[in-house]
C-alpha cells in the first residue's frame, strides 16, 4: 500500500523560502530616480540621480541617444575600473551608486540617456533621462545692454547740445538787443542835438 505523507510546516516554510528566493532572483535589479526628465542651461552641471539594488556587484554603462546618433559615455565598476570615452573624459563624473555628472552642457547635449545595469550572470536593466538643454542668450543680454548705454550717451550728448545752442541763442539774442538799444539810444540823442 502507498504511504502519502503530508508537508511539514518545515518542508513548506523552507520550500516557500526558496520559491521566494528565485523570484528575487529572477528581478534582481531593480533602479530608481527621482526625477527623470531633466531641464538645464548651456554651461551648467546635471547630474542623473539613480539608486540601484542587485544581488552581485554590477558593471554600469551610460549610453547617450538624440536622433540616430547614439554613442557610449562610459563604462564602470563600482569600487573597480572606470572607462569613460574620450569624447566624455572631461565633463563626466562617474559615482559607484550609478549616477553620472556630466559638466559644462552644450546644446548637443540635450536628448536621451540610458543607464545600464548588467550583472556577472548577464541579466540586466536599463533606466532612461530625457534631458534639455537650452541656451543662455548672454550675447543678446551684452548686445542690449551695450545699445542701452549708447542710446544714453548719445540721448546724453543730444540734451547737452540742445543746452548749449539755447545758451548760444539766448547770448546772440541779448547782443542782438543791446545793438539794437545802442542804435535806438544814438538816433535818439541824435534827434535831441538838432
Amino acid at each position: 500500500m502507498w504511504h502519502f505523507r503530508l508537508w511539514e510546516i518545515q518542508d513548506v516554510a523552507v520550500f516557500l523560502s526558496i520559491m521566494l528566493y528565485m523570484c528575487h532572483l529572477a528581478g534582481a535589479i531593480s533602479i530608481y530616480s527621482p526625477q527623470r526628465s531633466l531641464i538645464r542651461s548651456v554651461q551648467d552641471d546635471v547630474i542623473f540621480s539613480v539608486n540601484f539594488t542587485c544581488s552581485e556587484i554590477p558593471n554600469i554603462q551610460w549610453t547617450f541617444m538624440s536622433g540616430l546618433v547614439s554613442r557610449t559615455i562610459g563604462a564602470w565598476q563600482p569600487g573597480g575600473y572606470t572607462n569613460i570615452t574620450e569624447d566624455y573624459s572631461s565633463r563626466v563624473q562617474a559615482y559607484d551608486n550609478g549616477s553620472m555628472c556630466l559638466s559644462d552642457l552644450r546644446l548637443q547635449d540635450g536628448g536621451f540617456y540610458v543607464v545600464t545595469i548588467t550583472e556577472s550572470t548577464g541579466s540586466s536593466k536599463d533606466f532612461g533621462f530625457v534631458l534639455k538643454v537650452n541656451e543662455v542668450l548672454y550675447e543678446d543680454l551684452q548686445y542690449l545692454t551695450v545699445s542701452f548705454l549708447a542710446l544714453a550717451c548719445l540721448a546724453g550728448l543730444l540734451m547737452l547740445a540742445m543746452w548749449l545752442l539755447d545758451k548760444a541763442y539766448k547770448k546772440i539774442m541779448a547782443c542782438k538787443r543791446r545793438r539794437e538799444m545802442s542804435e535806438n539810444d544814438v538816433t535818439e540823442l541824435q534827434i535831441m542835438n538838432i
